[in-house]
């Protein structure tokens, strides 16, 4: 679906600028950027889209292709590394309710050492920093959505 948006995109953009050797050239920056982000190369899709921002900032078609691109591209990445961050948030969770049940069970027994409730807090911690993240990522998304919203509603 996204391939044939952008297929579309690109072949607008060409068909517009075949007058001119810049548009040409801004077009053809775009249509690799739309290349890269197909094969999960978002690093360097996101080169390609800083190129064609720095060498034709006049190219307004290709710019405003670009924009929709790079919001794509932002949004895929953020997902795919709120999975990576879900994943390792349920590890983080299991380890603490571990740790955190053995330390109750030894405090219970008043056997609890000082290192047990260091490890205790650390993992907390570690937890905690995940699920931030976890949660930063949820809210980028969310505005990266919104922002697509209203792009799409200044048509």
């Amino acid at each position: 679906m996204l391939k044939r948006i952008f297929s579309i995109i690109v072949v607008g953009l060409l068909m517009a600028g075949c007058g001119s050797s810049e548009k040409e050239q801004a077009n053809q920056l775009l249509q690799e950027a739309c290349e890269k982000f197909e094969h999960g190369q978002f690093d360097e899709a996101r080169a390609y889209i800083d190129s064609l921002r720095k060498t034709f900032p006049n190219i307004v078609e290709a710019r405003k292709g670009a924009l929709k691109l790079h919001q794509e591209i932002e949004l895929k990445a953020a997902q795919k590394e709120l999975e990576w961050t879900d994943s390792l948030l349920r590890i983080a969770n299991q380890e603490l309710e571990s740790i955190q049940a053995k330390v109750e069970a030894d405090k219970a027994a008043l056997k609890a050492t000082p290192e047990e409730l260091t490890q205790l807090t650390r993992t907390r911690i570690w937890r905690d920093s995940i699920r931030t993240q976890f949660e930063t990522l949820g809210a980028k998304i969310h505005y990266i959505r919104q922002k697509q919203k209203e792009t799409k509603g200044e048509k």
